[in-house]
C-alpha cells in the first residue's frame, strides 16, 4: 500500500514537471514567437525578450529571427538599354517585421528566400535593361582618378569623358528597392536595402573589351618606341657633332704646335747652319745617308769626295 502510494506521489511530481516544462517559453533579444494551437496561430506574436506561458502539449512556439537577413541573389546575363550584356551579381538585407503574417505565407526562412527570389530578381532585371551600362557602374559624373602614360593631356581628357551619368548606380538600386517592397510587405518582410555586388562583362563582350584595351597598349608602345628612335637619333646626330668639333679643334691645336715646332727648328737650324755651314751640310750628309743605306749596303768613297773631305775636316785629319 505504502508502494503505491510512493509510485502515485512520483507519477504526479513527473507529470507536474513535464507541464510545468511545456507551459513556459523564453524569447531572445533576437528572436519573436508565433504560438499556434493544432496548427493555428493563436494570440499576437511575442516580440520583446522575456519568460512566456502557454498551454503544454497543445500549443507550440515558433521561433523567427528579429535581426537582419541576408539574401544572395543568383549571378544572371542581363542586357542594358545600348545592348551591352553584363554579368549582374546583387545581394540584399531584409527582416521580418510581421512574424504572424511571415507565419502565415511562407512559413520559414527557406520558403522567404524563395519569395525574395522571384520578387528580386525581375526588378534587378527590369531596371538594369531600363538604363545604358554607364548608369549602372556610375555614380556621379566625377573625372576618374586615372592617369595612363603614353597619353597626352588632351588625349586623357577624352578617356575620361566617358559621358554623363543622369542617374547612377544608387538610384538604380533604390529603385529595384521602391518596387520591390512592396510585394514584400504582405509576407511580413521589410526590405532594408539592395545592392549590386559585381559587375563583369559577358565572355564575347569581355574578348571585344581585351582585344581593344590591347590595341590601345600596343599604340601606345609603338609611340614609346618612335619617340625613343626619335631621341636615339637626335642624341646620335649631337654626339657626332660634338665629335667633329672636337676632332677639328684638336686637328687645329696640332697643326699649331706642328707649326711652332717647325718653325722653332727651322731657327735653329738656321742659327747652327749660319754658326758652321760646314758641319751643317756634313750632318745632312750623314742623315741621307742613314736614311738611304742599311746595313748590307757598302758605300765607295773616293778621296776627293765631299764627305772624305768632312770626315777628314772634322776628324782631325786635316791638321
Amino acid at each position: 500500500m505504502k508502494n503505491s502510494k510512493g509510485v502515485l506521489i512520483v507519477v504526479t511530481v513527473i507529470v507536474a514537471l513535464l507541464f510545468a516544462l511545456g507551459s513556459f517559453y523564453t524569447v531572445d533579444e533576437t528572436e519573436q514567437v508565433v504560438v499556434t494551437q493544432f496548427g493555428k496561430a493563436v494570440g499576437e506574436p511575442k516580440k520583446d525578450s522575456g519568460l512566456y506561458v502557454k498551454l503544454p502539449f497543445i500549443q507550440n512556439a515558433n521561433y523567427f529571427p528579429k535581426n537582419l537577413q541576408e539574401w544572395d541573389g543568383d549571378p544572371g546575363q542581363i542586357p542594358t538599354l545600348d545592348k551591352t550584356f553584363i554579368w549582374v551579381d546583387t545581394f540584399a538585407r531584409w527582416k521580418i517585421v510581421d512574424p504572424l503574417s511571415f507565419f502565415q505565407t511562407v512559413n520559414n526562412i527557406t520558403g522567404a528566400l524563395g519569395r525574395l527570389d522571384d520578387i528580386i530578381d525581375p526588378a534587378v532585371r527590369n531596371f538594369i535593361t531600363s538604363y545604358p551600362l554607364l548608369e549602372t557602374v556610375r555614380r556621379t559624373n566625377r573625372e576618374l582618378d586615372t592617369f595612363e602614360l603614353g597619353l597626352e593631356k588632351e588625349e586623357m581628357k577624352d578617356k575620361r569623358r566617358l559621358g554623363t551619368v543622369k542617374f547612377g548606380r544608387e538610384k538604380i538600386t533604390r529603385g529595384i528597392m521602391e518596387q520591390a517592397q512592396p510585394k514584400l510587405a504582405k509576407f511580413g518582410i521589410e526590405l532594408v536595402d539592395v545592392k549590386i555586388k559585381r559587375l563583369n562583362y559577358v565572355e564575347e563582350v569581355q574578348k571585344s573589351v581585351f582585344g581593344r584595351m590591347i590595341a590601345e597598349r600596343k599604340q601606345i608602345a609603338e609611340k614609346f618606341r618612335s619617340e625613343g628612335k626619335g631621341e636615339a637619333r637626335k642624341i646620335e646626330g649631337e654626339t657626332e657633332r660634338e665629335m667633329k668639333r672636337i676632332t677639328s679643334e684638336a686637328y687645329k691645336t696640332a697643326q699649331e704646335i706642328m707649326g711652332k715646332a717647325d718653325a722653332t727648328a727651322t731657327r735653329i737650324y738656321a742659327g747652327a747652319y749660319g754658326r758652321g755651314p760646314d758641319f751643317y751640310s756634313f750632318v745632312n750628309t750623314l742623315d741621307i745617308y742613314r736614311k738611304t743605306l742599311d746595313k748590307e749596303s757598302f758605300l765607295i768613297l773616293s778621296t776627293d769626295s765631299d764627305f772624305f773631305r768632312y770626315l777628314k775636316s772634322y776628324s782631325g785629319g786635316g791638321k
